[in-house]
């Protein structure tokens, strides 16, 4: 049986992507980010998953405004590093699990939503930057991945109530995997950022500290969160933060946090990172 064993948080900035690119990570402005990264790439590399459940949203690459669907799943052999305008990020190609991806969408569609399959697409910094942030620079990605995209870009997004069932029925769909893999699942996003307008620039460390802390201990009143909050107190973009919850519903009602950090800026934004132990 397939299982879920740890969950994942990571902030997807595309400015790390750059630093890690042009190897800047030890510079002074991004080495106390790239630090708070150190626990958990040695933690990965110990015993690194058979398959990443990686869940993030596409920034106006594989989709536009001609068509967001609300949820999608990855299903292809292996997905290419998008062009985002400047160029792809020179990155290892990722490789697929369309059985399991399959597997998935079969199982989530049955258990009532309604995911988009994509069979093709290629995937942006959303992806990309949290495995630089796990595996650094390797020749070819450690892990397999299976890509969950979430619309938080074009209202409405989801609710964080609905990315929490989501994330339940994905444990339960792994559950019923018929093959021996080790899972884990990452929400990516966030943490508080607005990039336009008179607040642009807009960092909220206690709220932020204040998610993270309930996403232990009270992950419950997070899914009762409503737009309208997040908007006000975390930014435009913060509303990415309902990925989280995606990752937090499927590893079950127990977690121990096993690593934390957060840091304030990197860009333009507030980097939240937390690493969950779901094996309780």
């Amino acid at each position: 049986m397939a299982r879920i064993t740890a969950g994942v948080a990571a902030s997807h900035v595309p400015a790390i992507g750059a630093a890690v690119d042009h190897n800047q990570e030890s510079t002074e402005y991004w080495k106390p980010l790239f630090d708070g990264f150190g626990w958990t790439r040695e933690w990965i590399s110990k015993e690194p998953p058979d398959v990443v459940i990686l869940v993030y949203n596409d920034h106006a690459t594989a989709f536009d405004l001609r068509m967001i669907p609300t949820f999608a799943i990855g299903c292809g052999d292996s997905f290419r590093p998008a062009d985002e305008g400047f160029g792809a990020r020179p990155v290892p190609v990722v490789q697929g699990h369309p059985e399991l991806a399959w597997h998935l969408a079969e199982s989530l569609i049955l258990d009532e939503f309604d995911m988009t399959v994509l069979n093709e697409h290629d995937v942006d910094h959303g992806l990309t930057v949290p495995l630089s942030l796990m595996f650094g620079r390797p020749e070819a990605w450690p892990v397999k991945v299976v890509p969950v995209l979430v619309n938080v870009v074009q209202y409405p997004p989801p609710t964080g109530n609905r990315c929490w069932l989501l994330g339940e029925a994905i444990r339960r769909a792994v559950e019923s995997f018929d093959e021996n893999l080790d899972v884990q699942i990452w929400g990516t996003g966030g943490m508080s950022h607005q990039l336009q307008g008179p607040r642009a620039g807009l960092i909220n460390t206690p709220f932020d500290q204040a998610f993270m802390d309930r996403l232990v201990t009270d992950p419950d009143a997070l899914r009762r969160i409503p737009h309208l909050e997040y908007l006000r107190e975390v930014g435009t973009e913060g509303i990415e933060m309902v990925m989280w919850l995606i990752m937090r519903g499927a590893l079950g009602p127990d977690v121990t946090e096993l690593h934390r950090h957060y840091h304030v800026p990197a860009s333009n934004t507030a980097v939240g990172h937390m690493v969950l132990d779901a094996s309780a």
